[in-house]
């Protein structure tokens, strides 16, 4: 299964929402500086889905695809 995720560094609040079965947006605090936001991304995910998680393209990108 794929999803497209996008990503919102630097924000106030950490929340998941949904949008459709293969899309996501997910606000995270930390800044997208020195890989800090897609290990956060990760852990996030990893507890919304509770299954691994690894991210295939996007690693420099608001947009992000995981499977």
């Amino acid at each position: 299964m794929k999803i497209n995720i996008k990503v919102h560094p630097k924000s106030s609040k950490e929340e998941i929402k949904k949008i459709s079965e293969e899309e996501f947006e997910v606000w995270m605090k930390q800044p997208a500086r020195d890989n800090k936001a897609n290990v956060c991304l990760v852990k996030l995910l990893r507890r919304y889905f509770n299954a691994d998680v690894e991210i295939k393209s996007g690693f420099n990108s608001k947009k992000k695809l995981w499977r």
